[in-house]
């Protein structure tokens, strides 16, 4: 809580909605769209705020029987306490997901059931049904915006709606919010500092603060505090820094679910160890030739610690009947010989080609453990072991399947550094139906909302697809709820913290943009990319004479789609064509660059 002897407000509004990302996003278009004026702020900037929303697979849960999803989700929830009125909520808003698209997203959702032809529907039939032994289960299902994931299209819908409504919401990038404003009487709150341009401003709310800022990844000491973990890497935003734990904290909220999170990858969600700083590149986890053969993983001892062959839920593989997400290793390895590393550079399904960049070749084992910073004793006999269960076709360590044996040969080895991925937290604040934040004695804390990721309601187990649901049916319940006029004498400030009040907006980072352009030069725009709005300025003769692209805005991500970004304008011109080979792993950068350079040349008489 921020207490000063005379503050001042800067700006005031009838809602402020603290993230960005999908329930954020939900959040303000209901309040707006219930006659608030809304600030939304995010510590990103633009192009990567949309929090995990944003690199999420775009996919949501929903089903079709009523009954069954409240079986299933119970059995999820299990065996750990839940509010039973949150979870109906929450499970009634499950079942009404398609409409939801329909009617508020102005989409026909697809509904992957009714498409079991689909590629799209076939390559995720696993995730629509993580938990085949639960009850309910055979209804559950994934719906999308459209016939496609990991493209970031739900969250490019939810950003839309926010721009549709800019004369009634105003977004600020790069403006963390740092304390959240408490009466000391009252305890309402009524107001957020945040932190613009280096500069602290305190900012009014009249109806209410939606907290929305995701979780703790990328706060090394919560994750370390709260999962109990010192190596885990993010797959998601690079954003999300647990700020929404530390003002839920501040006003006496009471915290939850403070050690679950999920993972993502292959085995029980192991990605390929990446620079310091960067997001994991996962490995997806249906690699076949990954799982298989003179293959294994080991932990810090080097020794193996899971079956290679098992696929996991999340990260959460079987622990004596139990899905868990294992204990994180520190440094974790794939280790494999000659004919599996043959293999695997010969794999037409391997997920990216810069994949064997990073494998470390040793002649012996002694060399191998040295690089891996394992005992080599250790090493040598898991090694040994491994062997003879594949000569006696039984794993008498993990039981992995037989027919996924195979021994090492003498030599040379190979090694992959490996880290667990963390795709989000769901720790928070506890809220209750309406989206309210209690505090310790379960007790409503006047004119807090908080929803998405900061204090979900997933559990022990979760199933593909339901943080995204949770954004989109809690955020828009914050947000209509934030709205709603309140007492003005329980938002009014005790008169020895109150100076002034300023009733005019920030103003905001979202407005009309424009590019000059000379003779024979022309804008085209795309938002098929990961990132933002993509904009190109083409100089041609002709539609056939392309003689320069500039990309004048992009905000793609650093790894894959940046290399788009670069490499694939100098092609389109050197070919004089926007028909050139996609980059590999960037499909949705390749796309977008391409759609813009189209959408220029169209424009060509």
């Amino acid at each position: 809580m921020f207490e000063d002897s005379k503050l001042n407000w800067n700006a005031t509004y009838d809602v402020i909605v603290l993230g960005f990302g999908g329930a954020g996003a939900s959040a303000a278009r209901f309040a707006a769209d219930n006659n608030a004026k809304v600030l939304i702020t995010d510590s990103a900037p633009e192009g990567h705020e949309g929090g995990n929303t944003r690199y999420a697979g775009q996919v949501i849960s929903s089903g079709d029987n009523l009954d069954d999803l409240r079986k299933y989700y119970e059995d999820l929830a299990f065996p750990l306490s839940y509010d039973k009125d949150l979870m109906e909520t929450f499970v009634k808003g499950l079942y009404d997901i398609p409409n939801y698209l329909e009617n508020y997203l102005g989409v026909k959702p697809f509904i992957m059931g009714k498409h079991p032809e689909s590629p799209v529907s076939k390559a995720l039939h696993f995730m629509a049904h993580e938990y085949p032994e639960f009850r309910g289960q055979a209804t559950h299902e994934l719906v999308a915006v459209h016939e496609g994931v990991a493209d970031s299209a739900l969250w490019k819908n939810l950003r839309q709606q926010v721009l549709d409504r800019a004369d009634k919401i105003d977004v600020l990038y790069q403006t963390p919010a740092k304390h959240l404003i408490q009466d000391p009487a009252t305890k309402a709150i009524v107001g957020v500092q945040i932190e613009r341009n280096g500069k602290l401003l305190n900012v009014k709310a009249n109806n209410g603060v939606v907290m929305a800022t995701g979780g703790f990844e990328n706060n090394p000491e919560m994750v370390e505090n709260y999962l109990g973990e010192t190596s885990l890497n993010p797959i998601g935003s690079l954003y999300n820094k647990g700020i929404g734990v530390t003002m839920a904290s501040e006003v006496g909220a009471k915290l939850y679910n403070m050690n679950n999170y999920e993972s993502y990858g292959i085995f029980h969600g192991l990605t390929p160890k990446p620079a310091k700083g960067q997001r994991s590149q996962f490995l997806p986890f249906d690699w076949p030739a990954f799982h298989q053969g003179s293959l294994i993983v080991v932990g810090d001892d080097g020794t193996r610690y899971f079956d290679e062959n098992e696929i996991h839920r999340h990260g959460h593989i079987q622990d004596h009947g139990n899905w868990r997400v294992p204990l994180a290793q520190r440094h974790p390895y794939v280790v494999f010989d000659q004919k599996k590393y043959d293999e695997l550079k010969n794999d037409k399904n391997a997920p990216y080609p810069e994949f064997l960049e990073s494998v470390v070749k040793a002649d012996d084992l002694n060399s191998l453990a040295e690089v891996m910073n394992v005992d080599a004793d250790k090493l040598a006999s898991t090694i040994k072991d491994f062997n003879h269960f594949a000569e006696i076709k039984r794993d008498y360590a993990f039981d992995r399947d037989a027919d996924t044996l195979t021994a090492f040969d003498d030599g040379p080895y190979y090694c992959l550094a490996m880290v667990q991925g963390l795709l989000n937290t769901q720790g928070g604040p506890v809220h209750n139906s309406n989206a309210e934040v209690v505090d310790v004695n379960d007790e409503i804390i006047p004119h807090l909302y908080a929803c998405g990721e900061l204090g979900s309601l997933m559990g022990r187990q979760y199933n593909g697809g339901s943080n995204l649901a949770e954004n989109l049916i809690f955020g828009k319940i914050a947000g209509e709820n934030a709205a709603k006029e309140k007492d003005v004498e329980s938002v009014k400030v005790d008169a020895n913290t109150s100076a002034s009040v300023h009733e005019e907006g920030l103003g905001s980072d979202v407005g009309e943009e424009h590019y000059e352009t000379n003779d024979n030069q022309y804008i085209g725009k795309s938002t098929a990319g990961m990132g933002n709005e993509i904009v190109v300025r083409v100089t041609a003769n002709s539609k056939d004479d392309i003689q320069d692209i500039e990309v004048l805005k992009q905000s793609e991500s650093d790894d894959y789609g940046l290399k788009a970004v670069k490499e694939l304008p100098k092609e389109i011109v050197e070919k004089n064509s926007v028909d050139v080979d996609t980059i590999s792993g960037a499909s949705a950068s390749s796309k977008a660059i391409k759609e813009a350079v189209s959408d220029a040349l169209k424009q060509i008489k």
